[in-house]
């Protein structure tokens, strides 16, 4: 196969509004370097991240909810996921559906023509539980926005499935957040989990992951999406933000509290919860700084995970649930990659149900 010495590419090049993504036509056609493989890009998911780090959200500088939008004031030292500066230009995307067509120095040719989907965590090859030593795909080099991409080989996951590649491109991001939060609140048969912001693409994942583990599920969402989540299984589900949380519940007991949303209600969530109980945070989209009576945290015996950089065996676990048929995709809508900048303000906009992507 011959391939492009370029592509198309929507590069973003600072921090900003949507502006500073950049469609580019005739863009480097990267090659991949010993131990990886060149991907052709089939579609590829928006997500929190990509959004947040254009932003500079992730800034300690930034203490709004997460508009989207340029701030004010991005600190230069931390405006990143893990606290560190980033380089522009950067093509940005993690969630990679595709086919492998090239390989690098060390990897077996036999891959090439393999259907893959990316596991976005970047590790250090001689130590793969180090999570000190971690990047992120389209953080820390350049993702999935453009029609080829590169990884690590260890990073791009065979899979064997009918779904479409736009269908697959829902679940890197989204569901491996989703089963990290899960993982680290240890979530079992004998918990009722509730989920707020189950309509977006990890709360989603949040209601069918949980489900999977044999947990009863409430979730949580505006009226005008209950259809829509109602389709992804859980127990009960309730208004995006009831007044009175505890009447809402009725005699359910929540042990477990995943949340993505953070803000202003965070401490109903909080208060909710049962002695022993455990509240698992990944994102806080409604705003970072909330208020914390300690003493509910400790005379409830409560404990509080966050969760960031998944476990390895997180994505194989997910390639085999969406194998098996066990987890399915809420594909809101796909646009073409040219249509980034729309894609991402409807995306931010939060008035859809499950996940957004692009196709090169």
């Amino acid at each position: 196969m011959t391939l492009p010495t370029t592509m198309k590419a929507m590069v973003t090049m600072g921090h900003g509004d949507l502006d500073q993504m950049v469609l580019h036509s005739d863009w480097p056609r990267p090659e991949p370097a010993a131990d990886e493989v060149l991907i052709k890009v089939g579609a590829c998911g928006l997500n929190n991240t990509d959004v947040n780090t254009r932003s500079g959200w992730y800034s300690k500088t930034v203490t709004d909810a997460t508009t989207g939008g340029a701030f004010d004031h991005v600190g230069e030292d931390d405006p990143t996921w893990g606290g560190a500066p980033i380089t522009f230009p950067l093509i940005q995307g993690a969630d990679v559906c595709g086919e492998i067509v090239a390989v690098g120095k060390d990897v077996d040719p036999a891959c090439i023509g393999e259907r893959v989907i990316t596991d976005g965590w970047l590790r250090d090859a001689a130590d793969l539980d180090d999570i000190n030593k971690t990047g992120y795909f389209g953080s820390e080099r350049d993702g999935g926005f453009a029609e080829y991409t590169t990884t690590p080989a260890r990073n791009a996951l065979a899979i064997k499935s009918d779904l479409t590649d736009a269908e697959l491109a829902t679940f890197s991001c989204s569901y491996s957040t989703a089963e990290g939060m899960l993982t680290r609140a240890q979530v079992g048969p004998n918990d009722t989990v509730l989920v707020p912001g189950s309509s977006g693409g990890v709360g989603g994942a949040l209601v069918q992951l949980a489900k999977r583990r044999g947990a009863r599920v409430i979730a949580m969402a505006s009226e005008a999406k209950h259809k829509d989540v109602t389709a992804l299984g859980p127990d009960k589900i309730l208004s995006r933000a009831p007044e009175n949380l505890r009447a809402a519940l009725g005699a359910e007991k929540i042990t477990v509290a995943a949340d993505i949303v953070g803000g202003s209600y965070w401490p109903i969530l909080i208060d909710i919860l049962e002695r022993g109980g455990r509240y698992t945070c990944s994102g806080a989209i409604a705003g970072p700084m909330v208020e914390l009576d300690l003493r509910t945290f400790y005379l409830r015996d409560l404990t509080f995970t966050g969760s960031t950089v998944i476990t390895p065996e997180v994505m194989p676990n997910l390639i085999r649930y969406i194998e098996a048929g066990e987890i399915k995709p809420a594909l809101a809508a796909t646009y073409p990659l040219d249509q980034l900048r729309e894609a991402q303000a409807a995306f931010i906009a939060k008035t859809h149900t499950g996940n957004i992507v692009v196709t090169p």
